[in-house]
């Protein structure tokens, strides 16, 4: 079936003057974080045509499928887009999406669904983006709300639902299930991840410290507790570095695999993010992402054989090193960048932008301008017959050859990652260049993956074009692509990382953004 995408001239579609690539030099020097007008106003149009596609023809549903214009409920039904939506319209300052979306929430019965529900991801998700509206709509942006009442009952209902969901932390040890049917049962899974236990800790603790009632923290801190002290010592080969699966009855780990990819990622992240979040109470945190970070750069850090001048971050098995890695790790760059501010540590900073610098390889060296969803390489070392590590295959060695990576799986699901890591090398350093490859992300973003009444999955960003659509805009989409091209090119505020020197908020998983508890570091 053939969809018609929408123009590269952003005129014709959005309203907006022509934007190109970059074409000056690249000046090095820090830009204080100045607007740049044209690019972030470009950026808020592009969400406004996503919003307007989805407030047309799957408003309140989750999702938009933006080429049928229809809509499926993938987050149970409870309007997904429009709550990751929240916070990204709050810092656009979209009055018109911010009350729509404000006025919606209170009519969330979050008692009822027939679909199983994700732990982790509503929390994420939902719990996330009504905290975060609730933060700018109490704080620095209450100019935007035209009914004072409805944010009160935006904390309201994410009360409600983690009232609902704490029957999940109902286990031996506190270490929550993921996977529930409502009202109170579980799928019946006797292990839970490393990701989804210890990516709730920042959602939960901030519930606790708008409500008052330390109950949520406490469930969520409890489970978390089996990460920070993980066993059996096999589980952790290296410092600070542990498995991905905990069993729910003992807290023991049930194996030593992982790595910053999927299903581990965002443990890492919130260990830092917590002790941003409140250094006075979380240096326990920081300690463990110190460990982990220390042993990534001497342990997992490799470069490929045909391009020395890349870093990336293998997975591991044990102290087996895997070279391979996929567009969810890209967040890492960020993550070590996030950490070296907060500690005042160049290393991690320095760290943090090579990594930035490699996940910009994988973008700049595909034929849409956008990194692939899995990709692998080989050390000069590797052996050709490595069963973990296979060379390219002979349709890919030219690429290889050139970009130091291939392809193991081609396809773009609107992923932030990469984005997001940018973000934090701009915020950092405030050198341009970071600027404009953000810029170039987005551009390549809207010009491939735009289709119909808003944006779709590529099936394949090595072919012109990206291979044709998967007709679906995920939730996040709005909640993090969007949000951090647009956070590169806007103002400095209280909001932003390292504003002033210190950060005064701290973005969860989902890229929703939390006022800090402690002092600001």
């Amino acid at each position: 079936m053939h969809y018609t995408r929408l123009s590269v001239n952003l005129v014709a579609v959005l309203a907006l003057p022509t934007f190109a690539l970059p074409t000056n030099p690249i000046d090095k020097r820090a830009d204080n974080h100045t607007l740049n007008r044209e690019r972030a106003d470009a950026v808020k149009a592009a969400f406004q045509h996503a919003w307007n596609g989805y407030k047309t023809y799957a408003f309140p549903h989750d999702e938009l499928h933006p080429a049928s214009n229809s809509f499926s409920d993938s987050r149970n039904g409870w309007g997904a887009s429009a709550i990751d939506a929240f916070s990204t319209a709050c810092v656009m300052q979209l009055p018109d999406v911010v009350n729509t979306i404000l006025d919606y929430i209170p009519t969330i019965d979050f008692n009822t669904t027939t679909e199983q529900v994700s732990l982790f991801e509503t929390t994420i998700r939902y719990l996330g983006g009504m905290l975060s509206g609730y933060d700018f709509l109490k704080g620095p942006l209450s100019n935007l709300a035209a009914n004072a009442t409805a944010v009160d009952e935006v904390l309201k209902q994410a009360q409600r639902l983690a009232n609902n969901l704490a029957y999940a932390f109902d286990t031996p040890t506190g270490i929550p299930s993921n996977n529930l049917i409502f009202p109170n049962s579980t799928d019946g899974s006797t292990t839970n991840g490393l990701a989804t236990i210890g990516s709730l800790v920042l959602e939960w603790t901030h519930l606790s410290d708008l409500t008052g009632d330390q109950t949520y923290a406490q469930l969520s801190q409890k489970g978390e507790s089996y990460l920070l002290a993980p066993q059996p010592a096999s589980s952790e080969p290296w410092p600070g570095l542990v498995g991905t699966n905990v069993d729910l009855k003992t807290g023991l780990f049930q194996d030593a695999s992982g790595g910053w990819v999927g299903g581990d990622d965002s443990f890492y992240e919130y260990l830092m993010k917590m002790y941003v979040y409140d250094s006075a109470k979380y240096s326990d945190y920081k300690d463990r992402w110190i460990l982990a970070a220390d042993s990534s750069i001497a342990h997992l850090a490799s470069h490929p054989s045909t391009r020395p001048d890349v870093t990336f971050l293998a997975e591991f098995e044990g102290q087996t090193r895997i070279f391979q890695s996929e567009h969810l790790a890209c967040f890492d760059g960020g993550s070590f960048i996030l950490g070296g501010l907060a500690l005042n540590e160049q290393k991690y900073t320095d760290f943090g932008l090579a990594l930035v610098n490699g996940c910009h390889d994988t973008y700049v060296s595909t034929a849409t301008g956008i990194g692939p969803e899995v990709f692998q390489w080989v050390e000069n070392s590797t052996s050709p017959t490595d069963p973990n590590n296979p060379p390219p295959p002979a349709d890919q060695e030219a690429f290889y050859n050139k970009s130091g990576f291939y392809i193991t799986a081609s396809d773009y699901v609107l992923r932030p990652e990469y984005l997001e890591s940018v973000y934090y090398a701009y915020r950092a350093t405030g050198d341009q260049m970071y600027r404009d490859w953000s810029w170039d992300a987005f551009l390549a973003i809207n010009n491939t993956c735009a289709v119909g009444s808003g944006y779709a999955e590529l099936n394949n960003v090595n072919v012109p074009g990206g291979g044709g659509f998967n007709d679906f805009m995920d939730s996040f989409f709005f909640a993090e692509v969007l949000k951090y091209a647009y956070l590169t090119q806007a103002p400095d505020n209280v909001w932003q990382v390292d504003n002033q020197g210190a950060n005064q908020w701290v973005f969860n998983t989902e890229a929703h953004p939390f006022k800090v508890n402690g002092p600001p570091v």
